[in-house]
């Protein structure tokens, strides 16, 4: 085992992530930066580098990836790190645009997205004859280098991308990046990594009094959490970074154990903010149905001293106040009580907030994100849910999907939880794991995983457990069902209808209140506050 020392650990880990041309520059470069961080190339573009880097990023740290063009643009929007932009400046334009003329006087310029409005000012100011056009897809980018290959055009400068499809088309290709480019993106890089270390210290723990470690309120999830490689669940992480632009609400709908609060904290920490300003956003969460009604109140509003037996000495600022510039996640959502859904409304309303026992307001820049695992629509109808706040709360929502109607996912998702049980045990997973869990496949797609990702992951736990009792024991159909016994009833474990009855649920679990609050996915706060619903009083 290769020990590092501290210093060592401290190093910034910066990954660059290119394909063709720049690959070789940011080779070049590396050698400068070794003493100063970590750094490791990736040859990948596109879907197979975020593919890549999101599976990496579930065990591994990265401060920093550095890429370019339309590859950086492409990353930028799916990865949980900040990824720092190689830009060419205007003097490598220049030098460029001077190479290009070297070969030919008819020369164009293709760049990603936008077109560079100086670059006009400059060709018509000393005369030159500059062709510029803008691509978005690959295809997009060929179309035009055949175009301007039709129009007479000799020699085009660009990133990779364009240099390759330039002289593929019989044309010569100009790097427009230079030395100068790329090591400004890499000190651009080793900043971002250092002001995250001023913020938080390495691995992103503070430090409290006497350097006990201590957990900051913010998110610790994001994108690379919402795992799987399905159409579904593609959609859903799209969805996560296209909120993540606005500040508008968010409701999140979805069965117990599917990645509610993941998805909540991947939506806070996907905003386009600059990765200090991160850190340093609160991301603050609470479960509605979990706490009793008055001390919920207090929880969320704050209280003023005084203001009930057993008030803190001098008052006390609750969730709204702390989350202040941040995210504050409201958990099942669907059980809170109507007098707090009144004050809630008001505060999303006014944008202030009034402790209990106050009369002062303080104002407040909170994001809410709502997630509920029920039908909300139909508690509005039913009374029990103000309408207006149901339309408040969900301007913006998400429905994520059970893992029953994804089992593509199901495989690769019990691969990556068991091998991370296996690790927690000091074991070693199996080289054949993989085949093995794939000759279970059929046994686990059967199954309707009414408990979602969390219940796989019991499961995983489970079989970690004695796997690493006995090592020696293959991972069969057999021995995954000895295990988990609940995975013999198939189908007929469907998931409970999001409005099942409590009171027949606690009768078929013989008056066990924690088997049927597990079972329906809610708190036994909760449980007892629907037994007294239904039985009127």
């Amino acid at each position: 085992m290769t020990y590092l020392s501290q210093a060592e650990q401290d190093k910034p880990v910066i990954w660059t992530v290119s394909m063709s041309r720049l690959s070789d520059l940011f080779r070049d470069i590396t050698p400068e930066y070794d003493a100063l961080a970590t750094i490791e190339p990736i040859h990948l573009g596109f879907d197979e580098a975020v593919r890549h880097l999101r599976e990496r990023l579930a065990t591994e740290r990265c401060d920093a990836v550095i890429s370019a063009g339309s590859n950086a643009a492409y990353l930028k929007g799916r990865l949980p790190v900040p990824v720092v932009v190689a830009k060419a400046s205007g003097t490598d334009m220049m030098r460029a645009l001077a190479r290009a003329r070297r070969v030919s006087e008819r020369i164009a310029v293709v760049t990603y997205q936008q077109p560079m409005p100086e670059l006009a000012e400059f060709a018509a100011t000393f005369g030159i004859d500059v062709a510029q056009r803008t691509y978005v897809t690959r295809e997009d980018a060929l179309a035009q280098v055949h175009e301007l290959k039709a129009c007479g055009i000799r020699a085009i400068v660009g990133a990779g991308l364009i240099m390759d499809l330039a002289e593929d088309a019989g044309l010569a290709g100009v790097f427009v990046y230079s030395s100068a480019s790329i090591r400004q993106a890499f000190d651009d890089a080793l900043e971002v990594a250092r002001l995250a270390q001023l913020e938080t210290g390495w691995p992103g723990r503070r430090r409290g009094r006497g350097g006990a470690a201590q957990d900051s309120p913010r998110a610790r999830h994001g994108l690379a959490d919402l795992r799987g490689e399905s159409a579904a669940m593609e959609q859903v992480r799209q969805m996560v970074v296209l909120y993540a632009r606005s500040n508008a609400t968010v409701l999140i709908q979805g069965e117990t154990g599917s990645g509610k609060e993941l998805a909540a904290q991947a939506i806070h920490r996907a905003a386009p903010h600059g990765r200090v300003d991160e850190l340093r956003r609160p991301f603050l969460a609470v479960n509605c149905g979990a706490i009793a009604e008055s001390l919920l109140e207090a929880e969320l509003f704050g209280h003023e001293e005084g203001a009930f037996t057993g008030a803190r000495r001098g008052g006390r600022a609750g969730l709204f106040e702390a989350a202040n510039g941040g995210t504050l996640f409201l958990d099942e959502i669907g059980e809170m009580p109507l007098p707090l859904q009144t004050r809630l409304l008001r505060v999303l309303e006014e944008r202030e907030v009034v402790r209990v026992g106050g009369t002062r307001p303080v104002p407040v820049d909170v994001r809410i994100v709502s997630a509920t695992h029920c039908d909300l629509a139909q508690r509005v109808r039913d009374g029990r849910f103000r309408a207006d706040l149901f339309y408040r709360l969900a301007v913006l929502r998400l429905a994520l999907p059970p893992l029953r109607e994804r089992t593509a996912d199901i495989v690769p998702l019990a691969e990556w939880l068991l091998r991370k049980a296996l690790a927690a045990l000091e074991t070693r997973a199996q080289p054949n794991l993989q085949a093995q869990l794939q000759a279970c496949a059929p046994l686990l797609a059967r199954h309707a995983w009414p408990g979602n990702v969390r219940e796989l992951r019991n499961l995983c736990e489970r079989l970690a457990l004695f796997l690493a009792a006995e090592p020696l024991q293959a991972l069969t159909p057999a021995f995954v069902l000895a295990v988990g016994p609940e995975l013999a009833a198939g189908a007929a474990g469907a998931a409970p209808p999001a409005e099942e009855r409590a009171t027949d649920v606690l009768r078929r679990f013989g008056g066990r209140r924690d088997a049927a609050a597990a079972y329906l996915g809610i708190s036994r706060t909760t449980l007892w506050r629907r037994l007294r619903d239904e039985a009127g009083g």
